[in-house]
């Protein structure tokens, strides 16, 4: 079974190196992913670039590189740092606290898992995060700089990055407690999106619970904090009851949408891969952890379109994906809307679901080739 992953997840990254990833304005060096496929203008310009999917595309392109180890990818995965930091006009760090977040996450392995390390860019996005922490305020660490809404989507990487980060785990347990006393909804034990000004905002998205899930887990292996795993043990089984029906991770549509399933499906594998299995309780997580992300995975394999050989990964993995065509209007694309990205009219467009498909096949890959496939089926 491993090779069969193995095959699927290049698939992926072959796919997403064909249409999407360019030269940053034709510099040597350099590299980052077009945003849509079809591409405008706009896109093959990198006047439109979405940071934090940028990010994203650098941690799946560490999960290659851990799947197959290539001198080549070495020189894609530096390229596509050099070419985050050009874009962003010579900076690691921007306004958003969750777009840092993504970024130090991928930085983080980048330099621990294939050597292409950037430690001045750790320290410094280390400092941004240090810096927002405001428990005064109702924190947490905000969305955004000078903003009042702390949120899951912020704090939830920033602490699983804190947690792998020399010297940070005492952060990342208060802010792993701030969300568990916060944002825990007490009837269906799922994430809450975030609090603004005091008032809860009840959204409920997958990458929500992913990143919850890999903050504990985190917590779980490096403390003797028992508490940890209990939570894993919860949020895993709210998962699987509320947002992976038959088994599948539910879609969000396209634009920023796009990656929150991919994001569940990762957290999901490190639970099924790295959550230590001392109770029955862990051996379940783990179990329902894995039949989720690799349902998911048939599901995506199988509702895929394939493109000169290559596959288009729908953003709902339950149902066929559909091949966009090449847009001139500006409305067939996705738009920057108040801080997030809307989604094209064909969500398969955008770069943001092609790389979700890509995260699940290298999940998949990564349960597999840790252990056989498990007997245990979501709602048996």
């Amino acid at each position: 079974m491993d090779q069969l992953w193995a095959n699927r997840a290049a698939s992926a990254e072959a796919a997403v190196a064909k249409r999407h990833l360019k030269k940053l304005w034709g510099l040597p060096g350099t590299q980052l992913g077009v945003v849509a496929w079809p591409a405008a203008g706009q896109h093959r310009r990198f006047g439109t670039w979405h940071y934090w999917w940028q990010a994203h595309l650098l941690d799946n392109l560490v999960d290659a590189q851990v799947r197959d180890p290539d001198p080549e990818r070495l020189k894609s995965i530096t390229r596509q740092i050099r070419g985050h930091r050009l874009r962003n006009l010579g900076s690691w760090v921007n306004d958003y606290y969750d777009d840092m977040a993504w970024l130090a996450l991928a930085l983080e392995r980048a330099g621990r898992v294939t050597g292409v390390g950037r430690p001045r860019a750790l320290d410094k996005l280390a400092d941004q995060f240090l810096g927002a922490w405001v428990p005064e305020d109702g924190g947490g660490i905000p969305w955004r700089k000078q903003d009042q809404f702390f949120n899951a989507p912020a704090n939830g990487p920033a602490g699983i990055f804190l947690a792998r980060y020399e010297g940070r785990l005492r952060r990342a347990q208060q802010m792993a407690d701030w969300i568990n006393e916060t944002l825990i909804d007490p009837q269906t034990h799922l994430v809450f999106d975030g609090i603004k000004a005091g008032s809860l905002v009840r959204a409920q998205y997958t990458y929500c619970q992913g990143v919850v899930l890999g903050l504990e887990t985190e917590l779980a292996v490096r403390t003797e904090d028992a508490r940890r795993a209990v939570r894993v043990h919860r949020l895993v089984a709210a998962v699987a009851e509320h947002m992976a029906p038959d088994g599948v991770i539910k879609g969000a549509g396209g634009g920023d949408g796009g990656l929150f399933n991919g994001i569940l499906a990762r957290y999901l594998a490190l639970v099924g891969t790295s959550l230590p299995r001392h109770t029955d309780e862990d051996e379940k997580a783990c179990k329902t952890a894995r039949s989720v992300v690799l349902a998911s995975a048939r599901a995506a394999w199988e509702n895929r379109q394939t493109v000169e050989g290559l596959p288009l990964f729908g953003a709902f993995w339950d149902r066929a994906a559909d091949i966009p065509t090449a847009g001139t209007k500006d409305a067939e694309f996705a738009q920057d809307v108040d801080g997030a990205v809307n989604s094209s009219a064909i969500p398969e467009r955008d770069l943001s679901v092609q790389l979700a498909g890509w995260m699940l096949m290298e999940a998949a890959h990564g349960l597999d080739a840790q252990e056989a496939e498990p007997e245990i089926h979501v709602g048996e």
